[in-house]
Order: C-alpha cells, then structure tokens, then sequence
C-alpha cells in the first residue's frame, strides 16, 4: 500500500448516500415499530424498550463490521474509492416474520408473547442457516435455478412488501402521491436533484410539509409521544428465544427457504460490489448476516439484518466507509432512546410508505431483469404460492373481524360465492418454499432438462408428504396425500419425456442473460447428463445498481 494514501472517515459523497441508506432503513425501523404495536400487539415497554434496543445493537455492531471490512479491503488494494455494503434490517424478512409467523400465531393464541417467541425462534433459524450458508451456499444456488429464487422474491415483494403501504397510501393519496413521484422520478429514473440534495431526504421533507399543512398530523399526538420516550437497554432474552423454539417444526417451511434465499441473495450483493469495483469476501459477509441474526434473537429481535441490495448506487452518489457506519450509529442511538414513537408521530405515515413500495416494485422487477426472457413463465409461476398465501390471509382476517372462520362458513359456501378458499390455503402453505420448487420444475421444463425437473418434482411430493409444503403443519405423513401425489405423477411424465431425447433448449443469442446463465452452467459440469453448450465468447453483461 502507498504510504501515502489516506482513509478519511468522512468524505463528501457519504453525506448524500447517508442520507439514502439513512431514509431507507429509518423507515424500515418505523414499518417495523407498527407492525409490532398494531398488528401484534405488543406493548410499548416489549416493542420500544426490548425489541428496537436489540434491533440497533444488530445494526451498530453490522455496520461497524462493514465499515472495518471497507477499510480493510481499502488498505489490502491501496485505494481509497472503496464503498462499505450497505446493511439493515431485512425487508422481505420483516413482513413475512410478521404477517406468516407471528401474526397467525398471535390469531391462533391471542397472545402477541407467543407470536414474539415464534418469531425470535424463526428469525434464530434463519441465523444459523445463514452462518450453514457461509460453507454450501455456491452448491445450493448452483442446483436451483435463479428463476426460482428471485420469483419466490417477486411473489413476496407483490403481496407482502407492496399491497399494505400501497392501500395505505390510497388513504391519503394527496400526501403519498407526490412523495412516490418524487422516489420514482429519483431512484428509478435517475433524475438528480439541484445541488445534489438526497432523494430521500426530499421526498420525506415534500410529504410531511404536504400532510402537516393540510392538517392531516396532529400537534396532540406529538407531545403524548414526547412523554412516552423512554431508555432501553439491550438485554439478554435467551428464554423467549427457547420458549419459542420448542414448536419449531411449523417455522421450518419458511425458515428453510428464506434462510437459504438471504445467502444467494448475499452471494448476489458481493457480486454486484465486485462489478463495481469492490471485492468483498463472501464468507465473511455469510457469517456476519447469520451471527446478526442469531445475537439478535438471543437480545429479543425477531427482525434478521442483511446486506442490503444497492452498493453500487450509494458508491455512485459517492459513499465510501462512513456512509454506512454513520448510519448503523444514528439509528442505535434512535432505538437506545425509544424515538421512534416520536418520529412517529412527526413524519406522517403516506409520505413514509412509498419508500416500501419503491423497494416492493423494485424487488419485483429485479426478477425479471436478471434472468433470461424464456424464464419469465417459471418466475410467474414461483410468485403464485405467496398470491395466494396473501389471499387468504386477507380472508382469514376478514371473516375474523365479522366474528367468524372459514370452517364456519364452509368450504362449499365460500365457493359458492367464487372464493376458492380451500384450494388458496393449500396452494399457499409453505408458499416460499412450493414457489422455489414449482419455480424450478418450470425453468428446468423450459430448458428440455426434463429429469432435473422430474428430480424437482420428486422433492416436491417428498416435502408435500410431511408437510412442508402445501400442509398445516409439519408431520410424519399428511393425512390427505392428494398433493404429494399429484407432485410423483408430475416427475413421472417428466421422466417420460427425458426418454424422449427431446434437445435442450437451444440459447438465445439476442438475450445477454440467457448467454450468460449458458457459459455460467456450461462452466460448472453437471452431476449428470450431457453437458450443455453454450456461445464461445460473450461479454459478461455488468447489471445497473438500484
């Protein structure tokens, strides 16, 4: 390293992408005070004074951890342009932790202690198959097609991370509005703004003056927040997280899946820092994610952190280290002095939600934009399982607000009325892993590779038949075996058709994806089979960070 060069802590660029990544995550951390308090019920004490404490240390010590591996990368290769990956709490994971595991306990119990033990129990299995992830990550996520993973994404950036902030915004569109213009036009068009003033910022200045002035925010609301702020100090809660592992086969059908998409995705963020110029190990940045996860469940967060998707943006707009760990700082000390109450009551909820939907659209696009054209069926396919999880989720709730369930109504009722309730709650049970499964039957169909998807179809039936899938619970053997049977016949036709030798799907020279999953698979030979070919040379096409 040149003697020379100099690591300032602080440079120029990190204030606009601390402001980006600032916004981002304080929203997060805002979207998740509510889910805490409005739809578990949790009190302010567990939420504010345990949760959100256990939450910040997550974010501090991963940020810190980030900004030290910046540096470290900075020194090895004597430049000082390295960016820090950004780091917060996971988006996809804290809609699903709330709305697939701790909501439905919390219905079924009317206890939100429960709910939070089946959370901490969750986001604690998450960790470890994370920290698994660290050694087998590159096999798992050379067997599954890519398709499967991000369409399994998608189905969850749809329903779970956009449908709820969008309604919201609906209730207030003339707040929400202009805020998602703004988002739009910045983030996704890359419009700049004079002087450089950060998007973010902008849009939650431009939302909350709109919802102030027209009188939507009230003064009173302020001043009891104000009176409520209180210290929270991180504390130790190794037996809610036990407690809550004592049921853990039902966690298991959603743990499994989105334990193994955190670490594909993590793949997917250093890859997409090395294009930019910056050259993260991978296994370093595994075990972080999964010890994060798992010391924030033993504190009392259910929430598991990530590397964020965007490193290429905020090195862009010019963050280098400080970025990220001024971020990690400021949001501890917000969570270790209980504001996000009052922030609450200040920044209006239409002008914050947008953000989410940003994210939702933004996720969801992504599955499209990083695979090949002919895949686009599978990814559709993939996101099917979480539609209908969604669905019925809203008619579960619906009928519980009238004082009633499905059983009650009856399945042939609710038929009767086009409400096709039975066949939603199967098709959507364990919906991230069926939609991974059914994602890569597809994507294999489409590829002629008939036996690796009679291989998927098989694991489908043997998932169906314990449960893991398409069932309520976990169990030996499901008493209705309708579904893992319909998943054997499946594998049977596609081992017929293998016996066919029908060609493989033949690449698409005009798609830069599909040429490059082509020489990605040809690279790596199969277990078995013949191995595929693919175009002699192609430039490796260099996706735009979001």
């Amino acid at each position: 390293m040149d003697q020379t060069l100099r690591l300032p802590l602080w440079t120029r660029g990190d204030l606009n992408a601390f402001f980006g990544l600032g916004i981002n995550m304080l929203v997060n951390v805002l979207v998740i005070t509510g889910l805490m308090t409005g739809v578990i019920g949790l009190s302010d004490h567990d939420a504010f004074e345990v949760i959100l404490p256990a939450l910040g240390i997550e974010l501090l010590v991963g940020n810190l951890f980030y900004f030290w591996l910046a540096r470290r990368l900075a020194i090895k290769e004597g430049r000082d342009d390295v960016t820090a990956l950004p780091y917060g709490p996971s988006v996809p994971h804290m809609f699903i932790v709330t709305f697939v595991i701790m909501l439905p306990t919390y219905l079924q119990t009317r206890d939100p202690i429960l709910a939070w033990q089946a959370g901490l129990a969750w986001a604690f299995i998450i960790g470890v198959i994370i920290l698994i992830g660290a050694f087998v990550g590159p096999l798992i996520r050379r067997f599954t097609p890519r398709a499967a993973l991000l369409g399994t994404l998608a189905g969850i950036s749809v329903t779970f991370i956009s449908m709820r902030p969008a309604a919201q915004m609906w209730e207030a569109a003339w707040v929400a509005l202009p805020v998602l213009a703004i988002i739009v036009i910045g983030f996704i068009a890359n419009v700049r703004l004079p002087g450089n003033v950060p998007i973010g910022l902008a849009a939650l200045v431009v939302g909350t003056t709109i919802a102030w002035v027209g009188g939507y925010m009230s003064i009173d609301s302020v001043s009891d927040s104000a009176e409520a702020i209180a210290v929270g100090l991180p504390t130790l809660n190794i037996d809610l997280l036990f407690d809550g592992l004592e049921g853990i086969s039902p966690l298991l059908a959603t743990a499994i899946p989105l334990g193994i998409y955190n670490f594909t995705e993590a793949m997917s963020n250093v890859e997409s820092a090395a294009a930019a110029g910056d050259r993260y190990n991978l296994r370093s940045v595994l075990l972080a994610d999964g010890a994060g996860a798992v010391v924030g469940a033993g504190l009392g967060s259910p929430f598991p952190p990530a590397v964020y998707v965007g490193h290429p943006g905020w090195k862009a707009a010019g963050g280098r280290m400080g970025y990220s760990l001024a971020t990690g700082v400021v949001i501890f000390l917000l969570c270790l002095f209980g504001l996000f109450p009052l922030l609450g009551a200040i920044l209006p909820t239409p002008a914050i939600v947008p953000i989410l939907l940003y994210i939702g659209l933004v996720i969801g696009a992504q599955a499209f934009r990083s695979v090949p054209k002919a895949y686009y069926a599978a990814v559709v396919l993939a996101m099917v399982p979480n539609l209908a999880q969604w669905a019925t989720g809203l008619i579960d709730n619906a009928l519980a607000a009238a004082g009633t369930a499905a059983p009650r109504v009856g399945f042939e009722a609710l038929a009767g009325a086009g409400v096709i309730y039975e066949g939603l709650l199967h098709l959507g049970e364990g919906a991230v892993l069926a939609g991974m499964v059914l994602g890569a039957i597809a994507a294999f169909m489409i590829d002629r590779r008939f036996l690796w998807a009679g291989g998927y179809a098989f694991f489908g039936a043997a998932l169906a038949s314990v449960g893991l899938i398409h069932g309520a619970k976990v169990e030996l053997f499901v008493p209705d075996g309708g579904i893992a049977l319909g998943y054997a016949f499946m594998g049977l036709v596609c081992v017929a058709f293998h016996f066919l030798r029908i060609p493989e799907r033949e690449v698409d020279p005009d798609d830069p994806m599909d040429v490059e999953e082509a020489a990605e698979r040809a690279a790596a030979p199969p277990l078995f089979g013949p191995k595929p070919t693919a175009p002699a040379a192609a430039e490796k096409p260099v996706a735009a960070g979001v």
